[in-house]
């Protein structure tokens, strides 16, 4: 992903948190974590995050999903013998589409990216509309998705430590590789 992608991606996601009344300093809105996951498609598959705090012991962070954008299937594994991240997500504004294991809804409300098909594969829907939240338990395979406005999710978890998150798309690299534009 090109060093101007990524802060056109943290304007938009600062500019969408502004719209609800979170305010960032001008720090963090520099460090807006642009997460595009190595496939080139941040529109479709990608995630902006802001980590207020992450320790030993708690995490806490905004989500911003531009309109439609999807965060990949994936689940937090065990790490070093300590259980694998649980996470609630607490929808803020817009809609999310969040897809856990689970008995498979019929028709979801999801549309899943094109040419990524194989690697989705868990489809009990949970959808959540501002106000609404929804508890994720440590090694639960999901994936979710911001409806037609976007979303902004606040998360509440226990450590994270996204650099060993297990991806059903193999072709995914989880931490942002950023290219200087030419």
């Amino acid at each position: 992903m090109k060093r101007s992608e990524v802060i056109c991606a943290q304007k938009q996601a600062a500019e969408m948190l502004k719209g609800i009344s979170i305010a960032l300093t001008e720090h963090e809105m520099e460090q807006i974590e642009v997460a595009g996951f190595g496939l080139d498609q941040l529109e479709a598959q990608g995630l902006q995050l802001v980590t207020y705090v992450n320790t030993e012991r708690y995490c806490a962070k905004e989500l911003m999903l531009f309109p439609n954008q999807t965060c990949p299937e994936h689940l937090h594994p065990q790490v070093q013998g300590e259980q694998g991240k649980m996470e609630t997500f607490r929808c803020r504004t817009g809609s999310v589409y969040l897809y856990v294991e689970g008995e498979a809804t019929p028709v979801i409300q999801a549309k899943i990216p094109p040419g990524s098909e194989a690697y989705y594969t868990v489809f009990h829907e949970v959808a959540l509309s501002p106000g609404e939240q929804y508890t994720i338990q440590p090694g639960v395979k999901h994936w979710f998705q911001a409806g037609d406005e976007g979303a902004v999710i606040s998360e509440f978890s226990s450590t994270s430590r996204d650099e060993y998150d297990i991806f059903t798309d193999p072709r995914i690299q989880r931490m942002p590789v950023i290219q200087e534009d030419e």
